[in-house]
């Protein structure tokens, strides 16, 4: 009867390590809670020097400026080279046409810092700053994009008294973060 257990107990150690190893390797990067977007970037810069912005600002190609398609004017977000992994954090004060297949415009001096000027395209990845602004997107938009990706991994589900909030957390299955 112990050899089964023991048996059984190895055997289940040797099937949960496959599987966790398999889940590993269907992973191509670590999945971070704070990113909204995943495509490809371009950057602009003499030709709209000194020109006016969809939000009326004045574009300068030198400044950590960038245009998106949906995110609210005056959003700053971190945009990461997948190729190099260079960060640069920008202002959104412009926007990309419908049409545009890119995930962001980034200005030339947003550009310089990702090392993708001479290439033109970049593979990047959009980060929100803080769970809070997350929060903040999901309630800007009547319906959210289908290209963004905005979750709210941290809902408050019962009032405590003193303020303090029970959370749930999907990760964590049935217990409670207090």
């Amino acid at each position: 009867m112990k050899k089964w257990i023991l048996f059984s107990c190895i055997l289940c150690l040797i099937l949960g390590t496959q599987s966790v190893s398999e889940a590993s390797t269907s992973f191509h990067e670590q999945d971070t809670l704070l990113t909204i977007q995943k495509g490809t970037a371009s950057f602009y810069g003499k030709l709209f020097h000194k020109k006016k912005t969809a939000s009326g600002e004045t574009f300068d190609m030198n400044e950590m400026t960038a245009a998106h398609k949906h995110l609210p004017f005056g959003t700053r977000i971190k945009v990461t080279n997948l190729t190099n992994g260079k960060q640069v954090i920008v202002k959104v004060n412009d926007r990309l046409p419908p049409s545009s297949s890119r995930v962001i415009d980034l200005s030339r001096g947003a550009a310089r810092q990702l090392e993708m000027i001479g290439d033109g395209l970049a593979p990047v990845k959009l980060d929100a700053l803080s769970f809070r602004m997350i929060s903040t997107l999901i309630n800007y938009y009547e319906e959210i994009p289908s290209e963004l990706r905005l979750r709210r991994f941290f809902e408050p589900i019962q009032h405590i008294q003193n303020y303090q909030y029970i959370f749930q957390a999907p990760f964590l299955s049935s217990r409670s973060i207090k």
